[in-house]
This record gives C-alpha cells, sequence and structure tokens, in this order.
C-alpha cells in the first residue's frame, strides 16, 4: 500500500512538473514574439523601426486633429459649412494617412526606391496636366479632379523627387565623370517653370532647397555651390520682376504696402492667445482668419493654446529633423543617406517656413505645416513621405551599435 500511495505521488508530482513547463513554455513564447527575437515581418519592423520617431509624428498627427477642430467653425463659418465639416474630413485623411505611413515604411529599401523613381515619373506627368486640366481654387491652378476628390500633384511629387534625385545623385560616390547634376538641373528647372505657372512659389522653394542640400552632401565643389547660390538669387530677384504674385507677397513683407491682411491677421490671432492661451474653442481672432485651416492654422493654435504650445510644436519639429541626421552619422550606404537627409529637409524646410510666415519672418506663402494643417493631398503625401523615410532609417538591432558609428567614435 505504501508502493502504491509513492506511485501515485509520483504521478502528481510529475504532471505537475510538466504544466510548469507548458506553463514557462507558453511564457517565453509570449515574451519571444514580444522581444527582439520575433523574426516576423512585423517584429522586424518593430524593433528596426525608429520608435520615437514614430510617437513624435503620431503626437504631430495628434496635435494636428485638435488644432483642425478648433480652427474648423472659423473657416466653416466663413464658408456656410457645418461647424466641423473640416474637422471630420481631416479625421477620415489620418485614417487613410496613418495605415499608408505605417505600410510604407514596411517596405524593403529597394522596393521602396524602385517604387520612388516610377511615382516621380506618374507625378511628373500628373504635373504637366495640371495647366490644362487643373481646377482653378482662390485664384491658384494647383489640383486635379473634382469636388472631394482633388489630388494637388505637387504634393505627391515631393517624397518621389526626393528619393529620385538622391538616387541619381547617389552614383556620384561611385563615378564623379558620370553627368547627373546637368540631368538633375534640368528636371528641377521643369519642375519649377510648372510650379511658378500655377503659381507656386513656396513649393518651388521647397523642391529647389532640397536639391540644394542633396547638391552639398553629394560631395560638389565649392565654387559650384557658391554659383548655384548666386543663380538662386538671381532667380528671385527676377522672380520679383516678372512673378506678379511674388512682387505683391515681397512688397507687402519688405514695404508694408499692397495686401497683407493675412499675414497682419496671423499674427493677431497667433499674438492673442498670450503665452497659454485663451482655452480651446475660445479663440475670437481666428474668425477674421482666412485659411485659418491650413496655411494659418499654427496662428489658432497659437490663440487657443499659447505661445508655449507654439513653441513646444517648434521644438517636435526640430527634434525630429536633429534625430534623423544623428541617425545618419555612421551610414556609409549613399542613396540612403542622401534620401534620408533630403526628405528630413523637405519635412523641416516646410514647416520651418510655414511657422516663420505666421510670425511673419517670411511673405506669405500658401505653404502648409506637416501633420497639422488640414489638407487630404498634403496629409497623405506627407505620411508617403515620412513612411519612406522610416523605411530608409531602420536599423537591424542585431547588429552592434558601432556599426552605425563614425571611425572616430568606434573606439
Amino acid at each position: 500500500m505504501g508502493a502504491m500511495h509513492h506511485s501515485g505521488s509520483d504521478k502528481v508530482d510529475s504532471a505537475s512538473v510538466i504544466e510548469n513547463r507548458k506553463r514557462k513554455t507558453r511564457k517565453d513564447n509570449k515574451n519571444q514574439r514580444l522581444g527582439r527575437a520575433d523574426r516576423s515581418a512585423l517584429g522586424r519592423w518593430f524593433w528596426e523601426i525608429d520608435r520615437f520617431q514614430l510617437f513624435l509624428i503620431s503626437l504631430l498627427i495628434a496635435i494636428g486633429v485638435i488644432a483642425v477642430a478648433a480652427a474648423s467653425p472659423a473657416i466653416s463659418a466663413q464658408e456656410g459649412k457645418p461647424a466641423f465639416y473640416y474637422f471630420t474630413r481631416q479625421i477620415f485623411w489620418c485614417l487613410i494617412g496613418i495605415p499608408v505611413m505605417i505600410g510604407v515604411s514596411m517596405a524593403p529599401k529597394d522596393l521602396a526606391r524602385r517604387a520612388c523613381i516610377l511615382g516621380a515619373a506618374v507625378c511628373f506627368f500628373l504635373l504637366l496636366l495640371v495647366p490644362f486640366l487643373g481646377v482653378e481654387v482662390n485664384g491658384a491652378r494647383r489640383w486635379l479632379g473634382f469636388g472631394m476628390f482633388k489630388i494637388q500633384p505637387s504634393e505627391f511629387l515631393k517624397p518621389f523627387f526626393v528619393v529620385t534625385m538622391a538616387w541619381m545623385l547617389s552614383f556620384r560616390f561611385k563615378d564623379k565623370n558620370l553627368p547627373v547634376i546637368p540631368i538633375s538641373m534640368f528636371f528641377v528647372a521643369i519642375i519649377g517653370v510648372l510650379l511658378m505657372k500655377q503659381p507656386d512659389f513656396g513649393q518651388t522653394v521647397i523642391f529647389t532647397g532640397v536639391w540644394l542640400v542633396l547638391l552639398l552632401l553629394s560631395g560638389i565643389p565649392v565654387f559650384l555651390m557658391v554659383g548655384l547660390g548666386v543663380a538662386g538669387a538671381l532667380g528671385v530677384v527676377a522672380a520679383y520682376e516678372f512673378y506678379s504674385v511674388a512682387h505683391t507677397r515681397i512688397d507687402a513683407f519688405l514695404n508694408g504696402t499692397g495686401d497683407h491682411y493675412h499675414v497682419d491677421r496671423a499674427m493677431a490671432t497667433l499674438t492673442n492667445g498670450g503665452f497659454v492661451g485663451v482655452g480651446p474653442g475660445s479663440g475670437i481672432e481666428k474668425f477674421r482668419l482666412p485659411e485659418a485651416h491650413n496655411d494659418y492654422i499654427f496662428s489658432v493654435i497659437g490663440e487657443e493654446f499659447g505661445l508655449l504650445a507654439c513653441i513646444i510644436i517648434a521644438l517636435i519639429y526640430g527634434t525630429i529633423v536633429i534625430r534623423v541626421f544623428r541617425r545618419l552619422l555612421g551610414e556609409d550606404n549613399g542613396f540612403l543617406l542622401l534620401a534620408s537627409a533630403g526628405l528630413a529637409t523637405q519635412f523641416g524646410l516646410q514647416a520651418l517656413i510655414n511657422m516663420a510666415v505666421n510670425v511673419q519672418l517670411l511673405p506669405s506663402k500658401g505653404m502648409t505645416l506637416p501633420f497639422i494643417s488640414y489638407g487630404g493631398s498634403s496629409l497623405v503625401a506627407m505620411s508617403i513621405g515620412f513612411g519612406l523615410l522610416l523605411a530608409f532609417t531602420r536599423r537591424n538591432p542585431y547588429l552592434a551599435r558601432s556599426t552605425y558609428l563614425p571611425k572616430w567614435q568606434q573606439k
């Protein structure tokens, strides 16, 4: 009987050990799925992606939704639409833009590069159609389509243009005798002419500025860079002399003459909230502000949430750009270096121009604030661009960190 009792006890102990092992195995499998050992596509993406950058962009998108909700009643009242007409549409575009950004960020780098070259060709063709088939809004012909279904080809062209130019100029790292600079200059000139015909001086500045940064990073001679700088200055003078829109806006900025109603109202709205703002929904000046939901949404944020909120937003943009360039310090792939730097420059330059216009440091440009301003084309195109940036800056967590450091730091 004692032997039988002992045998039963052993069976109970064995069953308990087996159950503990199963429980431990399930726990280990769960931890593995959540840890760096997860080799699924989603797991690799999660550990390779710059998660802090993704958090900052998510924060900007959330700020944008709140800001458009604050601006929507003002612009809707001016246009005779329901109070939250633009807010509900912004939610719709966010539901499209966020999955697009995540999907693009998962793409293999070579596939993303090839898709961008194809996308640049398609968007360039659409840009050629704008002067003939474009829809005119507020005196500018920049859109194709009708009603709610309008797209702005120049917005979608920007990220594809940056990656295509980066791919083209990256050949200079292998052979400096290849004529990639004049070829790229030819395409930039055509795009500039098409944009100035719309007219869209602000986008012309973005395309040209990003191209110059890419040239600088690709290692062109200093005298050539100086020559291009002089040519750019002459281009601004020519635009002032022969381009009526630029002439009017520069005069209004420098001399206070002409039509400067927009920028004056933007400054009045921005400063009305003081340091901490008048509170959500309590703004008054925004009802007299044109384009409160896109070009001048930074001023609406200033009125309702204060200059403190504006400073925080500016710091978020600066942090994103600086983090990208810091991440590129040890990048030895010429294409990835140029593409990532170009996309970060485009993102940061657009944000800088919008905020500078709102505080009257630059003449009015009609430039949206990335991920915050209302706009379907702007939000989705920016989502594509940042998705590409996240894809090109992915890092394998299994490689030593020193792999990505410059040689002078690998000690």
